[in-house]
């Protein structure tokens, strides 16, 4: 089944409200074209995992360097560190990992994936939470279980602005925290019900933009990246993703 998502307004330094949902398995992985929904037949997916073989780390994703260096998983990975396809009730999806240690990788637009905030403003995936590091919070030992960066190039002084949308260990789904060009956006937390099971989110993005930065964003972002980090807490984090795709705007 597939389940489709908005957010709403609000102000940079208040709440954002969401709509999360408990999502089902495989939302772009099953069905036919003639009986999708026109919102599943125009989406663009950025990675559901079906083309990665279970217990490999997924196609198509890098790791960035500082100075733009291209890595790979086994160049950059530590012994506390996982990203691997694991396979349930038939279908693929992507398990992180990291004791200790923190991962980022990254889709490159133009690259490993092709967007336009003009024609899909909106960003949706699936995800679970296992367990997020304890006594975590983005607002003081800032590790973060899962999350997904979107991010939008660079300032005048070649900084990178960038929305972090996480699965918070501690703090309500809604918060915002600006760390100047990075603004995280909690719509996730350990603090709501059934965090084991599949949820759903979908985000504008033009909008979370518009109300954090308070301009435009450009029409191309740079780059989706998956996140997991518990180097601070000296803990553990285990996250699912899943389903990872672009929508267009609502008609």
């Amino acid at each position: 089944m597939y389940h489709s998502f908005t957010s709403t307004g609000g102000s940079a330094r208040c709440l954002l409200t969401i709509a999360i949902l408990v999502g089902g398995m495989g939302v772009f992985s099953s069905g036919s074209a003639q009986s999708d929904p026109p919102e599943k037949r125009s989406a663009r997916v950025v990675d559901d995992f079906e083309a990665s073989p279970p217990g490999q780390f997924p196609n198509d994703w890098v790791y960035v360097s500082s100075d733009k260096e291209i890595l790979s998983y086994d160049e950059v990975r530590d012994p506390g560190e996982k990203m691997v396809v694991r396979k349930e009730a038939g279908n693929h999806f992507l398990r992180v990992e990291t004791k200790d240690a923190a991962l980022r990788y990254t889709k490159r637009n133009g690259v490993e994936l092709d967007w336009n905030l003009k024609t899909h403003p909106r960003l949706t995936w699936r995800w679970r939470a296992h367990h997020l590091p304890k006594g975590a919070s983005e607002r003081g030992k800032n590790d973060t279980g899962g999350a997904v960066y979107v991010t939008f190039g660079t300032d005048w002084l070649g900084r990178p602005k960038s929305i972090k949308y996480t699965y918070s260990s501690s703090l309500p789904v809604g918060t915002v925290v600006d760390f100047g060009n990075l603004y995280v956006i909690v719509i996730g937390s350990a603090r709501e019900p059934n965090i084991d099971q599949w949820k759903t989110v979908t985000r504008n993005v033009v909008q979370d933009y518009r109300q954090v930065f308070g301009d435009r964003p450009p029409k191309r972002p740079t780059s989706i990246t998956i996140w997991s980090d518990s180097d601070t807490t000296n803990d553990e984090a285990r996250v699912d993703f899943d389903d990872i795709a672009l929508l267009k705007a609502r008609s």
